[in-house]
């Protein structure tokens, strides 16, 4: 239930994000950049984009990829159709044309996605495919995670910057929202854990 509750909070900022229109988080932004060019609904979009991640880490680990790790693909149709209910429940908030809101609303997002991340986590069930490449590149590679997560963000962003600016000649998914998102989701996640991380495993019971 936690792990569902977590990816629901996650998803409701992925809408919230997009709501803004100053950019998406890195990792949402293929999804949202198949939306912006071939006009994919951004929650099947997400679904694809999972499965892709599945494919690099098949490829990736080979024979090291166990048959249970298919189910993060089963992890991210839940949600892409989160994303997909989520961004119709912004659709009922009014269009912000002040910047000072749209940028509340990145901060509001960031606030969500980390919250999301974490209760979902630590529950050590199916990781998002996202986090799964990444590990799956870091094992390969030998590089440290955390330096792998911030190529790959970067990665992600450069290739829907290019591929908007090309395609439909604008900024598409990749905007100021994008680079406060890559700062605040950290900061807020490391916030909340120093908070309330104890609580969460005395729940879990990751304390025995």
């Amino acid at each position: 239930m936690v792990y569902i509750f977590g990816l629901f909070i996650m998803a409701i900022g992925v809408a919230l994000s997009v709501r803004s229109n100053l950019g998406v988080s890195p990792v949402s932004s293929i999804p949202y950049t198949m939306t912006c060019v071939w006009g994919i609904e951004m929650g099947k979009a997400t679904i694809l984009f999972h499965i892709a991640l599945v494919l690099l880490q098949i490829l990736l680990l080979r024979r090291e990829f166990h048959p249970v790790q298919l189910l993060q693909i089963v992890a991210g149709v839940v949600f892409g159709y989160f994303t997909t209910f989520c961004n119709y429940l912004v659709t009922f908030l009014p269009v912000a044309d002040l910047i000072v809101v749209r940028v509340a609303m990145i901060f509001v997002s960031a606030l969500f996605v980390a919250w999301g991340i974490f209760l979902y986590l630590p529950t050590n069930l199916i990781p998002l495919a996202g986090e799964g490449a990444m590990h799956a590149v870091s094992r390969v590679t030998g590089v440290d995670f955390s330096k792998v997560k911030i190529g790959f963000d970067c990665t992600m962003a450069a290739i829907s910057l290019t591929t908007c600016l090309f395609v439909i000649r604008g900024l598409g998914s990749v905007g100021i929202g994008t680079i406060l998102a890559a700062v605040l989701v950290g900061t807020v996640h490391g916030a909340i854990t120093k908070r309330f991380g104890a609580l969460k495993d005395w729940l879990l019971h990751l304390d025995c």
